[in-house]
């Protein structure tokens, strides 16, 4: 059995030698840290970077994407609703995310979401009725010529 003495003198050098460790430890990130102007907080966070418009080849890109995932989905015996929604949003996410929810072709001002939203789901559907026509509902095509035949107009 230990003394009290020795426990104390045990619980010292337990001590001393956390402390010691502590110290050697953490001194030299301490001063990497002060010195340096490197920190994890100075570090650019590259979100707050100025974001670039989306141009006519990023829309080409995101919608082609897009029309091909409807087109798998449909095809992997996801509804053509959930399958076109899915893309869609996922375009959406890219213009806002990416581009800030401004499309180059359309000014520097930022897109309202629901005509993001409306825009990206006409340009995947008729992407995917060009590549793929069998996976859009024969209703959907049809308002979507009606659409394209008025606009000619």
């Amino acid at each position: 059995m230990l003394s009290l003495k020795q426990l104390i003198k045990k619980l010292m050098i337990i001590n001393l030698f956390s402390e010691k460790t502590f110290k050697i430890i953490c001194l030299p990130i301490l001063l990497y840290l002060t010195i340096f102007d490197n920190t994890i907080l100075n570090k650019e966070i590259k979100a707050e970077k100025k974001l670039i418009a989306a141009t006519d080849q990023d829309l080409y890109l995101y919608k082609g994407m897009g029309a091909s995932y409807l087109c798998i989905a449909t095809k992997a015996g996801i509804e053509f609703p959930k399958a076109v929604g899915v893309a869609t949003a996922t375009y959406v996410q890219v213009i806002e995310g990416k581009h800030g929810g401004v499309v180059k072709e359309l000014g520097d001002k930022k897109l309202e979401r629901e005509k993001l939203f409306a825009g990206a789901e006409f340009q995947i559907v008729t992407t995917a009725m060009q590549y793929c026509p069998d996976s859009v509902p024969k209703e959907v095509t049809k308002k979507v010529n009606k659409i394209l035949k008025d606009n000619k107009k």
